[in-house]
């Protein structure tokens, strides 16, 4: 099947050698992006005055340990979905002048944990980058601020990777209750 989306038919052109992989599925366009070509790769989305993907919507992770038909580019799926807002909006609700959402996959290993941070290029990014380290242990090179936002600074574990137990390890134990009288 051809991917007939602007970005993937664009990167594809300006990055011949990368060796882009792209994707398509219920209307979303995927593109596996190698992590050493990433902020290159967003640099490009960004400037292209067709494209203009000016909205770094969320960033994610995925865990593919044990996963059925895990794809052998990394264990974890790191995942940036963008959007082309226009700058005026339409003239009417049929006139659609923003491309399709575009979404790029990163895989990295539990060796090599580190991507560079999209913070220079979207200053939204800081915060979703922060979850991401906090939840999966994915560090972000040239972060501002990368420190834990959803857990405690001494909490060792990163509680979405599929190693970590259900059930916690005993985090929750050991903090004493706090009553409405004491508080």
């Amino acid at each position: 099947m051809a991917i007939d989306h602007p970005a993937a038919i664009k990167l594809k052109a300006k990055f011949p050698g990368m060796g882009l992989k792209a994707a398509q599925f219920r209307g979303d366009t995927h593109i596996i992006v190698p992590k050493e070509k990433l902020t290159e790769v967003v640099s490009c989305l960004k400037s292209d005055s067709e494209l203009n993907y000016n909205m770094l919507a969320d960033v994610s992770a995925v865990d593919y340990l044990n996963y059925p038909g895990a794809p052998q580019d990394g264990r974890y799926g790191l995942l940036y979905v963008f959007n082309s807002v226009p700058k005026t909006l339409p003239p009417s609700p049929t006139d659609d002048r923003g491309t399709k959402r575009l979404i790029l996959r990163v895989f990295v290993n539990d060796g090599d944990m580190e991507v560079d941070s999209l913070v220079p290029l979207y200053a939204g990014a800081e915060w979703l980058e922060r979850e991401v380290f906090d939840m999966f242990g994915i560090k972000f090179k040239n972060h501002p601020d990368l420190r834990r936002i959803l857990t405690w600074d001494s909490f060792q574990s990163h509680p979405l990777r599929k190693d970590y137990p259900v059930t916690g390890k005993g985090e929750r134990e050991q903090y004493p209750v706090v009553s409405r009288d004491s508080a």
